[in-house]
């Protein structure tokens, strides 16, 4: 099939080459054109505007940074929406609030076209191997429509409801899991006293039954940022978990209630990223959170050293951790 997608980032590129192995032919479009570039490689065409995208496809895909981002994109001059659009499908697949997704339905349906709302769950890897999670939300013929494309992409498609649904169950199912690295940040600070090597505790950890999937996935890679390496390549860093996290307390408010445990997850991802890690993978929060904790309960502010390795054992302090500073 001919399809677009506007928006190159991580995901967006790893789709794009998903697709693009499975026969699609792709039109992409990405504000930065550099980030479009991994895409030209592989054989699809850039597009000079959100328009050609919409002109040159049959259904577009948009997944975007926040709400302020699809509003340019669809609506802003030769945006997604300003050409002849009629019997077009846009699969929006960003993490917004529902009522953006509301609210870009209409104004497509209004021109003759269909949205439907389908973010995913997953990462890169996954997106690159189809294994994502699809949450879709809308008319129940456009999700048809699109399912084999899915198919391609994905593990497991649910349509959850009308649209707005699947942008819900994507916050919902982001909140569990952005908490859940704070949470057990929290959890290696009680154990670091046991002193333990990395490797042998996260085999403890993935073992007992609050080990999410993402941890037994994950579980070798903050095994080494114990001992002072980098996680790389990024998945999913810090800043992306402030802004779903600041979506999902805002989408409580609006609905007259509050989300405690994710807004004292935010403050403490908002701490991370002003010590310097707004970039890094939101799998180094454990790390960075257990040390600091454990260099405040010291007298001497020092942390402890699990690692042999004198290379590591420098690499104690990351940066912007401060030595007797509080979690």
């Amino acid at each position: 099939m001919k399809i677009g997608i506007a928006g190159t980032g991580r995901m967006g590129t790893a789709i794009g080459l998903r697709l693009l192995s499975l026969g699609h032919e792709i039109t992409a479009w990405n504000r930065t054109v550099g980030k479009t570039q991994t895409l030209a490689d592989a054989g699809a065409k850039i597009a000079a505007a959100p328009a050609d995208v919409s002109s040159r496809s049959e259904i577009i895909m948009t997944i975007l940074t926040n709400a302020a981002a699809l509003d340019a994109v669809y609506l802003g001059p030769r945006g997604l929406l300003s050409g002849e659009i009629g019997g077009k499908l846009f699969v929006e697949m960003s993490t917004v609030r529902p009522e953006t997704e509301r609210r870009l339905e209409a104004r497509a349906g209004a021109q003759g076209a269909s949205l439907i709302d389908c973010p995913v769950g997953g990462t890169v890897g996954p997106a690159m191997d189809g294994r994502l999670f699809a949450f879709a939300g809308g008319d129940e013929a456009a999700v048809a429509r699109v399912r084999p494309v899915l198919e391609g992409m994905c593990r497991r498609i649910e349509h959850v409801g009308n649209i707005g649904a699947g942008a819900t169950m994507k916050l919902a199912a982001n909140l569990a899991t952005q908490v859940f690295w704070q949470s057990f940040g929290e959890a290696l600070a009680l154990c670091e006293p046991v002193g333990l090597d990395p490797s042998r505790l996260m085999e403890i950890f993935t073992e007992t039954s609050g080990a999410p999937n993402v941890l037994k996935h994950r579980s070798g890679q903050i095994a080494a940022a114990l001992r002072g390496t980098d996680i790389s390549p990024v998945n999913f860093d810090v800043d992306s978990v402030r802004k779903d996290l600041r979506t999902m307390v805002e989408e409580a408010a609006a609905r007259n209630f509050r989300l405690p445990v994710a807004e004292r997850a935010l403050e403490c991802f908002d701490a991370a990223s002003r010590d310097g890690f707004g970039g890094s993978d939101c799998a180094m929060v454990p790390v960075i959170w257990s040390r600091r904790a454990c260099a405040a309960a010291r007298p001497d502010g020092s942390p402890s050293v699990k690692s042999e390795d004198s290379t590591a054992n420098r690499r104690q302090h990351p940066v912007g951790v401060r030595p007797g500073s509080q979690p």
